[in-house]
């Protein structure tokens, strides 16, 4: 039996950020706080992707409620996520695994209480043209859309995403240094730079590929149902519920019920099809005006655990991938940086 069931933006501006870690230095710290309702606001990092489904569903589904939290979302970014936790912008940080083993190697203190999603839902999305010229179609083989691209112009919007298209490609003896590459600001960009035929393909995570697709633009010709790779089973968690060590300590019962509720989330989206009614409406708050379509391919990339639980295994799985993307140089997830002692 599979321990998981097959299935990043909005910024916030500097001065927001300044402004909550001013905010957080004044004497909040990080602390929970409980209204007049008895329930506890619990302040969120998300990143506006499809992983940040786990905790829309907690929500939609009513199961922080029963565990006496309210969620308050903040987006942030890959470069804002972990100063934004350390500050005490937020509580809880749903974070990649990349970011929190990059915050371990500097030696923060953070923890991760649960995981929330395995494997990496990314998409390589070639233009239709490329795709026509090509005979690619979003069945063709792996092996043979790697050779397809081995003489091409790629997109790319981060060093991380590039690595991750670097490692399916030398997995069919496709040599990346070898094509030409377009360095692009952001995931908008790769669309844009695709659509006015700048580049031949692009890689991101969902659901900007799917769009693409859906919108006619491209065809998206490699995911993780398609490149064992990017899977949970090669590659380990692709997301984790983490927290400050000393937040967990002085907020153990507030951390256990949002892990609790976490969980029943995973274990929901398991066994629930992608276009199930409440995976979609959770699915429409996490990702506004994407076509159902598109929502319900990008909720099927990402493997949903049934449990949350982490073990030195899945981590040495994801260590291993964020070495071999180059993120981290010698990552490492000691048994005091993740636990389930806060699950159920």
């Amino acid at each position: 039996m599979r321990h998981h069931t097959i299935s990043r933006t909005l910024a916030l501006t500097s001065a927001a950020i300044l402004g909550a870690a001013v905010l957080a230095g004044c004497g909040n710290q990080g602390a929970a706080t409980v209204g007049a309702d008895g329930k506890t606001t619990v302040s969120v990092g998300v990143s506006g992707n499809i992983f940040d489904l786990s905790i829309r569903v907690a929500e939609e589904n009513g199961y922080f409620d029963k565990q006496n939290i309210k969620i308050k979302y903040v987006t942030l970014t890959a470069s804002t996520g972990t100063s934004a936790l350390q500050s005490g912008s937020v509580q809880v940080l749903n974070s990649s695994p990349t970011s929190f083993v990059s915050a371990l190697s500097k030696g923060l203190p953070e923890q991760s209480v649960a995981t929330n999603g395995g494997g990496n839902p990314l998409g390589i999305v070639v233009s239709t043209a490329f795709a026509k010229k090509h005979g690619l179609t979003a069945d063709t083989p792996a092996a043979e859309v790697a050779k397809a691209l081995a003489d091409s112009t790629a997109g790319a919007s981060s060093a991380n995403t590039k690595a991750e298209a670097g490692i399916f490609l030398k997995a069919h003896d496709v040599d990346p240094d070898k094509l030409k590459w377009v360095s692009l600001p952001s995931p908008a960009a790769d669309k844009a730079a695709l659509t006015k035929g700048e580049v031949d393909w692009f890689i991101t995570s969902e659901p900007i590929p799917l769009q693409v697709q859906n919108e006619g633009d491209g065809v998206v010709v490699a995911d993780p149902l398609k490149v064992p790779q990017w899977a949970y089973e090669d590659a380990g968690y692709g997301q984790a519920v983490v927290v400050k060590k000393s937040f967990a300590q002085a907020n153990a019962a507030t951390v256990k019920g949002f892990a609790t509720a976490v969980q029943q989330a995973t274990a929901y989206l398991s066994t629930h099809k992608s276009d199930d009614g409440a995976v979609l409406a959770a699915a429409r708050k996490t990702l506004p005006g994407m076509p159902d379509k598109v929502l319900s391919a990008s909720v099927a990339q990402v493997d949903w655990p049934e449990s949350a639980e982490q073990d030195a295994a899945g981590w040495k799985k994801t260590t291993g991938f964020v070495k071999a993307i180059g993120a981290v140089s010698d990552p490492s997830v000691g048994t005091d940086d993740w636990t389930n002692t806060y699950l159920p």
